[in-house]
């Protein structure tokens, strides 16, 4: 189908975006990858009157190393990240969770902060920002503020965004040297939202678990942080029992809907196994 007659602004700063977006209000809507809005569009499920198309601003695209932290520009492709030496160096599972984002042409459009910011519960990377404690950077009309990825999400295609803001860069702690990581996805093919996710960090001392952080992806209305199952890995080394406890205390915190990926019942079970899987992975990996 096509799309409803909209008005097309192309701003070149942050600055003018965030004055047009709040001077159109409700009317308009920001355009990163378009990977979700555009098809809306076409359906006639969303009928914005304005696109204000981010793609134009310079400053939102790349990534950065500032101290102890890699900075993505929020407007910097999937595709881009992937051949991005120094972020991907600094958190590795970056490469391995992108790699597993739809398929390539989705990641050639697709943003990094199109993919966080939209809300949907089945995209990858929201749950691993979560995991790795990042920061999102929030522009809008009352100034810059930052917010906890793990504080950002409120429901399914909700977030903590005000009217007139958008998001303008993803902030990642640089884990330590020696830590794994694992991010296991079950889907039905290729470029499916997953039936369920896991992503682990995790460090080693002394053959036991020093640190740990889990998240969990397209297992409820928002992408969630098992906090439970990662304290009780904490200082085991990671033997059948507690890989077994983990699965199962953050199988009970999933609340995943019935769809053609199944039902829920068979989603939080294969959700406990994607979580025990991916423990067991980057235990191995920082070994």
């Amino acid at each position: 189908m096509i799309p409803a007659a909209f008005t097309y602004h192309r701003p070149a700063s942050v600055a003018e975006a965030v004055r047009l977006l709040a001077e159109l209000g409700d009317d308009a809507r920001p355009l990163a990858g378009g990977h979700s809005l555009v098809p809306m569009m076409k359906l006639r499920l969303a009928s914005p009157e304005h696109l204000v198309d981010l793609h134009g601003i310079g400053t939102l695209k790349g990534a950065s190393r500032e101290a102890d932290r890699i900075v993505i520009g929020a407007m910097t492709t999937q595709h881009e990240l992937l051949h991005s030496d120094l972020a991907l160096t600094a958190v590795p599972i970056l490469r391995e969770t992108i790699m597993q984002v739809a398929d390539p042409q989705v990641r050639y459009r697709g943003t990094v902060g199109g993919n966080v910011a939209n809300g949907d519960p089945g995209n990858d990377l929201p749950a691993l920002m979560m995991t790795l404690g990042a920061d999102y950077r929030l522009e809008g009309p009352a100034g810059a503020r930052t917010v906890a990825a793990r504080d950002f999400y409120q429901g399914a295609y909700a977030t903590v965004l005000a009217p007139g803001e958008i998001l303008t860069a993803v902030s990642i702690p640089v884990p330590p040297p020696g830590h794994g990581y694992a991010y296991e996805k079950l889907k039905r093919k290729v470029g499916d939202y997953a039936t369920a996710a896991a992503a682990v960090i995790l460090t080693m001392r002394g053959g036991t678990v020093a640190t740990c952080s889990i998240g969990l992806t397209n297992l409820a209305d928002t992408p969630l942080l098992a906090d439970k199952a990662a304290s009780l890995v904490v200082g085991t080394t990671l033997d059948d029992a507690t890989l077994r406890s983990a699965g199962a205390a953050a199988a009970a915190i999933m609340a995943p809907a019935a769809d053609g990926r199944g039902p829920s019942d068979y989603r939080k079970h294969v959700g406990g196994i994607m979580v025990m899987r991916a423990l067991k992975r980057a235990a191995e990996q920082a070994r």
